[in-house]
């Protein structure tokens, strides 16, 4: 089902309202972007239906996130799969940053959550009982007859104004006005995308000369509207955080409160906003101007359909080429998109951020993206390298001499990115710490307003615990933001576009015409475990191209003395993330089991936790996934502790009372 029908859906339904006095215990964990499951802390449910619930937290949880569930009541407990369908501002509670949340309930769990329905109804009082039929019997679509009549009509008219006016620029003034009136605002303007100047135009204002409204696209309200494609009805007293004060400096006029939706062309890409200043007689727009803002921008979509520009200059990846973008993240695969999700969600917080991952997937072209697109991609950015520099440079380049400034200092507003940080000395990451948590560096009156991120193809937990070679307290403080790169081995479907991305890079760095592989060269090279990463793959390119200067079609990976990769290294790189299957001295088949442990943790995962439905999705009986489990933990278990003798096997009963 769609989104938007996924929204609606729980919208229009019957909602119980839950209190907390009726002792329901309501626990949520969340997917990261690791693919690992969170709790949610300070969690309230506040009514449940049929098909979903509603929740308030302040825990940012974007729409589409998946969830795990657990509702008891009573003797009556069961745990179900959800998904976020509905996100909106809390404007009833005490805390600033609390959202309501709506959550549609996976199809199999339904039955549950009849069940759970009909006994918690059963306890309810007769006042509440009453209270909730009355609430029902008088919910509709429209508040009033009147109001639906109202919309109605407006849809008709603004639908033959559409069709009648032949000038678009004059039927946009008009529009405005109209939105002035409806709304009851003083100001309103429409934006537009300049994919050469990156910057937010306007192409039609009411109340003031339009040439005056330009400023970066990722600024101010209408910025965050642009960027995350979520509508804002705001005043400027309450939140001051997204609200930049610039343009009234410009123009003179004193904005109190703003309602901005975006505004999209016929691809469903978010070209511009529209934006109204200042609800007339009031603190700030209602809930029923959101509703008809978000028609009006509907219509104004319709009018810029065909708007689309493309530009090589463009920091927006939606309007920019992406073999023409000199940074630009390739690829299709379904890890290359929480990728693209991870940068949007993190493009413009202040917070640290760790970036971990095997040596040459792309930790630095990361951190530069988030860089790039964030609101810090205007300012300064500056990457330290930890790996392979002597420790007085590396003093000389974070703390800085009384001859030259710390490179801290000279990207002040920007990003500056410590690669490799576990080859740092631990002396010196304690000396690090001091200076990110005071924000300024001894003997200096400077304040650093810098965002850190951190790269490492190591364990640091794994350095703290077993060789103390890290600082904890630093790595607590890099851990505010965390992201994992997967190495190509596991998104395959990327690398044909890598492979395309690079050897049109390669073949103008080097002035021939553009070449292709031959179908069979692209299947090795597809096949391939890339044990380097990107990095190999880019040197794998660059010999390609070297070793064929005439050739149209590059029809061999190189010959035995020259190669261009390296099929040996292969067979043991699939091996290596599972603990001991790539270790000779154990028995084929204790290998053989391993591997067998993680595509069924895998599978049991992809199930939510469902062993039943698991072991059915493999072709195997639950007794058959039980046993082979039984064997992986017997054999991990005499790995970890040889000599030890082996715990009792639970009997099949134990198991199954441990699965309920």
């Amino acid at each position: 089902m769609l989104t938007s029908f996924s929204e609606f859906k729980y919208y229009q339904s019957f909602r119980v309202p839950v209190e907390s006095r009726d002792d329901v215990q309501f626990l949520v964990e969340y997917e990261n972007d690791q693919g690992r499951f969170e709790f949610v802390e300070k969690i309230k449910l506040m009514d449940v239906s049929m098909t979903g619930l509603g929740f308030t937290t302040s825990f940012p949880l974007p729409v589409g996130a998946t969830l795990r569930c657990s509702l008891q009541f009573k003797r009556l407990r069961f745990d179900f799969g959800a998904s976020v369908v509905r996100a909106f501002r809390n404007v009833n509670s005490s805390d600033s940053e609390a959202m309501n949340y709506g959550a549609e309930l996976d199809t199999e769990d339904y039955g549950n959550m009849k069940r759970f329905i009909e006994q918690y109804i059963q306890s309810l009082p007769p006042e509440r009982l009453k209270d909730s039929l009355i609430q029902l019997a008088l919910t509709q679509h429209y508040a009033s007859e009147k109001e639906g009549f109202e919309m109605f009509s407006l849809l008709l008219s603004l639908f033959k104004d559409i069709t009648q006016f032949g000038n678009k620029e004059k039927f946009v003034e008009s529009m405005l006005e109209e939105i002035v009136r409806i709304l009851n605002g003083q100001r309103a303007s429409i934006f537009l995308i300049n994919t050469e100047t990156n910057e937010l135009e306007a192409v039609a204002a009411l109340g003031i000369d339009k040439e005056l409204l330009k400023f970066d696209y990722r600024k101010g309200i209408a910025g965050s509207v642009f960027t995350t494609g979520v509508s804002l009805n705001i005043d400027t007293q309450t939140d001051k955080v997204r609200f930049s004060e610039e343009m009234d400096k410009v123009t003179g006029f004193d904005t109190r409160s703003i309602i901005c939706s975006p505004i999209t062309n016929r691809e469903d890409k978010i070209i511009g906003v529209i934006e109204v200043l200042n609800k007339r007689n009031e603190d700030r727009f209602t809930v029923e101007d959101e509703k008809t803002m978000k028609v009006l921008a509907l219509i104004l979509s319709s009018v810029f359909h065909h708007y689309s520009p493309v530009s090589e200059k463009s920091l927006i990846r939606r309007f920019s080429t992406p073999y023409d973008r000199e940074w630009a993240w390739i690829g299709r695969s379904q890890q290359t998109s929480e990728i693209r999700k991870a940068i949007v969600r993190l493009k413009d917080i202040d917070s640290p951020l760790m970036i971990s991952g095997e040596t040459g997937v792309g930790k630095k072209l990361f951190a530069r993206i988030v860089h790039n697109e964030g609101k810090r991609g205007l300012a300064p950015y500056v990457v330290i390298s930890c790996k392979g520099v002597d420790e007085a440079t590396l003093q000389k380049e974070i703390f800085g001499t009384p001859e030259s400034k710390s490179k801290l200092e000279e990207c002040v507003g920007g990003s500056i990115v410590f690669d490799e940080i576990s080859f740092m000395p631990v002396h010196m990451q304690m000396q690090l710490m001091q200076v990110l948590k005071d924000r300024r560096i001894p003997g200096s009156h400077i304040s650093l307003d810098v965002r850190p991120m951190f790269t490492t193809s190591k364990n640091l937990k794994q350095l703290i615990e077993e060789e103390g070679a890290f600082n904890p307290e630093l790595y607590h403080y890099m851990c505010s933001s965390e992201v994992n790169i997967d190495p190509l081995r596991k998104r395959p479907q990327d690398i044909e576009d890598l492979l395309s991305f690079c050897l049109r890079k390669e073949c103008r760095k080097q002035g021939l015409l553009l070449k292709d592989f031959s179908d069979v060269v692209k299947d090795q090279l597809v096949n391939y475990a890339w044990p380097g990463n990107v990095s190999e793959l880019e040197k794998a390119v660059e010999k390609a191209v070297l070793y064929n200067p005439k050739a149209h079609v590059i029809t061999d990976l190189g010959s035995k003395s020259s190669p261009i990769i390296d099929v040996s290294k292969t067979a043991n790189c699939l091996l290596e993330n599972i603990p001991h299957a790539d270790d000779p001295a154990i028995p084929l088949k204790d290998r053989v089991a391993l591997v067998e442990r993680e595509m069924i943790l895998a599978e049991i995962k992809r199930h939510k936790g469902n062993k039943s439905k698991a072991a059915t999705a493999m072709g195997i009986s639950r007794e058959a996934l039980r046993k082979k489990m039984l064997m992986s933990d017997e054999i991990i278990e005499g790995l970890n502790n040889p000599g030890k003798a082996p715990a009792p096997k639970p009997t099949l009963v134990e198991d199954e009372k441990e699965a309920a």
